[in-house]
């Protein structure tokens, strides 16, 4: 009997597979299908401090606006005290995901000043969630900044956010850190619970008509696994929180590459957009098959068995798999017999 179960940030999941923020995760009717298709627990789409204190600010000034127009044109609007703000339907999803399914919900936050941070963590805790995941999303684009500001700044909130709220805290990265293993070391400093590796970022495209700057939405492709799974390797060992790896999941053998080396969950969006959420299962059962396959009876069993530490090539994982490839690459194609030309 294959045992799937796993620990992640001190909660015990019935399997290793996590949907992660997206759009699948933030509808009840869709959360309660990932349950039933044996979803290990759900994260749901990030909480924007940015965007719900844009969306305040702009009921505030057509209020403002409008009330030197008198009692009859302000009857027109609606009473602000039962107006529901983006805050108020996030904390209303999360409670009724706590009610409705029968895994840990995770909500995700990104905020924009300290002060915000908390009071959202607050409230999210309040709300129900059983973890919660600070999405680190921010692009260092000030040439003032520099690298270790940054990083400090982003360590003191993970601090205080942790010691705020009662929940466990992890902490959704980006791969673009200059020295990743010390700073996810610091993170574990700063008392996070666990890490999530990695952060996505979605790229702007330019549009060569009109020469306007557009957003460009592309779903993960396998390949990007790579990324996660290097840095997972790399870091298992120095590390005695939890790891979940996202980016690239669209397959059992996926998962099965993540916690071999040292996940303790994996995440999936873009399999779920793809294929809806009843995926889960498919994945799921890929990866009991595989596990069963090569003789693991356990999730942690394999968990780490291919880390940097563990695995027979430690370098593998560093510089000298760049070297060994090119290498390879090169005396493959120099050895190639070159196809004819078209038309020869």
């Amino acid at each position: 009997m294959i045992d799937l179960t796993t620990r992640y940030l001190g909660m015990q999941l019935r399997s290793p597979i996590i949907a992660s923020a997206g759009p699948v995760t933030g509808h009840l009717d869709r959360l309660m299908e990932l349950d039933a298709a044996g979803v290990g627990a759900v994260v749901l789409p990030s909480l924007f401090q940015e965007q719900i204190e844009h969306e305040t600010s702009e009921i505030d000034r057509l209020f403002s606006a409008h009330h030197h127009n008198g009692d009859e044109a302000s009857s027109f609007f609606p009473d602000i005290d039962g107006y529901k703000t983006g805050t108020d339907a996030y904390l209303a999803l999360v409670e009724a995901a706590r009610d409705s399914v029968d895994v840990p919900v995770i909500a995700s936050l990104n905020g924009v000043n300290i002060g915000g941070w908390l009071r959202y963590a607050r409230l999210l805790e309040d709300a129900g969630a059983h973890a919660m995941e600070l999405n680190l999303y921010a692009i260092a684009a000030d040439p003032g900044e520099s690298a270790r500001s940054i990083e400090a700044e982003q360590l003191e909130l993970v601090a205080l956010v942790s010691d705020e709220v009662s929940i466990p805290v992890a902490v959704k990265l980006s791969p673009y850190y200059t020295s990743m293993s010390a700073f996810a070391v610091g993170l574990q400093h700063a008392g996070a619970a666990g890490i999530v590796m990695f952060n996505r970022f979605y790229l702007p495209d330019l549009d060569l008509d009109t020469l306007a700057i557009e957003p460009r939405i592309s779903l993960s492709t396998q390949a990007e696994l790579r990324l996660p799974l290097r840095w997972i390797g790399i870091v298992r060992d120095h590390l005695t929180i939890s790891i979940a790896g996202t980016t690239g999941v669209h397959t059992g053998s996926d998962a099965a590459k993540l916690l071999l080396a040292g996940a303790d969950a994996v995440m999936t969006t873009s399999a779920l957009l793809h294929h809806g959420p009843g995926r889960i299962a498919g994945i799921t059962d890929e990866l009991r098959e595989w596990m069963s396959g090569h003789h693991y009876q356990s999730v942690e069993q394999m968990r780490g068995s291919v880390s940097r530490e563990a695995c027979a090539d430690p370098a593998a994982f560093e510089r000298a798999n760049y070297i060994g490839n090119v290498t390879s690459y090169t005396s493959r194609f120099i050895g190639a017999t070159p196809s004819p030309a078209r038309g020869s």
